[in-house]
């Protein structure tokens, strides 16, 4: 600098006392320069108490972020422990109570279909539980008259034994309350069967299953008449169970037609109508017809066991249709069952349960299906049966 080589000269130097910053110019008296040297002792300390305050608030920072992460996914967290308490103390308590649903997020959809599915198990139980209180006291009437009579058939063999008319007709009524238990037992079986055991899925002609039904009903109801008229209908679906349902709508409807009454029975376009001659069914039973154990107060003191027509629902819906029971122009009841198929039977599917036919085709027709093709030259479709 006293040279005049260089302009400007600054560097920092460590001394014993401590640490310079030193800067160095040249004066205006040639040969000398001026050299100004400051202590770095207060910056020095203004670093280390800013470095001290930056490390102290980092430090909250990093412990207050923490804080608050953990905050956040407590509070979003909340809901799915709740579901877990929920769920825990079901299990524990088996009581199926909702939550509270919070919000519109996808924690709350979570909570709104686990309520859905508590709903749906309560109502399972419901249905479990009535259904075995109800079977409890359909079997308790059927097992008390069993009882008694044995009980009375014992005392008689004590006393000497009852007369042969007198024995036999108990006897009679003990076998028919067997009957009773054994139908009634069969149908709690059918119902509360969850695992349905495999069954054919065939092509059904629906008007040989209602003559074959139609047939097992007059054999058991002699002196009442059937007017039937069938038209074919093919669908695919369970023959053995389609016939029980049709079944048991002939077996209602003869129970409360008058004696040499006439029931009706049409099929046409897939739907079955069934009416009786007796009188009807009441406006307050009309929606409760297809309850399980459900009876009139004048089927009450008839056989059955209020469980033929809820089987007659069950099998319907089980093949896609519907039925519905109203009144009808006689006064009597009606039955309309519908169920989904085609007039003509579909070509056999090599590679489903379809392929398989249930029984021949009904006679006349190139396909067996009747009409003007038969050997007569004769239009069947309509079949009529007196």
């Amino acid at each position: 600098m006293a040279r005049g080589s260089r302009s400007y000269s600054c560097r920092t130097i460590e001394t014993s006392d401590g640490a310079y910053r030193v800067a160095a110019v040249p004066s205006n008296e040639p040969g000398t320069a001026l050299v100004l040297a400051q202590s770095l002792r207060s910056n020095q300390y203004t670093l280390e108490k800013l470095g001290f305050v930056l490390f102290v608030f980092g430090a909250l920072g990093v412990i207050g972020a923490a804080l608050a992460g953990w905050a956040v996914a407590r509070n979003g967290l909340r809901p799915v422990r709740r579901l877990t308490d929920a769920a825990e103390e079901i299990a524990r308590t088996e009581e199926l109570e909702p939550i509270e649903v919070e919000g519109n997020d996808e924690i709350a959809r979570l909570a709104t279909a686990f309520n859905a599915m508590l709903a749906a198990l309560s109502a399972s139980r419901d249905r479990q539980r009535r259904l075995v209180a109800d079977a409890g006291h359909e079997l308790r009437t059927p097992l008390t008259s069993l009882r008694t009579n044995l009980d009375l058939l014992m005392q008689a063999d004590a006393r000497g034994g009852l007369s042969p008319d007198s024995r036999t007709e108990l006897m009679s009524d003990i076998r028919f309350q067997m009957e009773e238990l054994t139908t009634l037992i069969g149908d709690l079986t059918e119902l509360a069967r969850d695992d349905r055991a495999p069954t054919a899925i065939e092509q059904v002609e629906l008007a040989e299953v209602v003559d074959r039904a139609v047939e097992r009903v007059r054999r058991r109801a002699q002196g009442l008449h059937f007017d039937v008229r069938t038209a074919p209908w093919w669908l695919v679906g369970e023959p053995a169970a389609l016939e029980r349902a049709i079944t048991n709508l002939l077996d209602n409807a003869a129970k409360w037609s008058p004696p040499l009454g006439t029931v009706t029975v049409r099929l046409a376009t897939g739907t079955l109508l069934i009416e009786d001659e007796g009188h009807g069914i009441s406006d307050e039973d009309l929606p409760h017809v297809f309850d399980r154990f459900y009876r009139s107060a004048e089927a009450r003191t008839l056989p059955g066991s209020g469980l033929g027509l809820s089987i007659v629902h069950q099998v319907v819906e089980r093949h896609g249709g519907t039925v519905s029971a109203g009144r009808a122009a006689s006064g009597g009841a009606a039955f309309r069952l519908t169920l989904p198929g085609g007039a003509v039977r579909r070509p056999p599917d090599n590679h489903g349960p379809a392929a398989e036919v249930a029984g021949p085709g009904r006679p006349g027709g190139p396909d067996g299906l009747g009409g003007p093709g038969g050997p007569d030259g004769s239009d069947d479709s309509a079949k009529i049966m007196r």
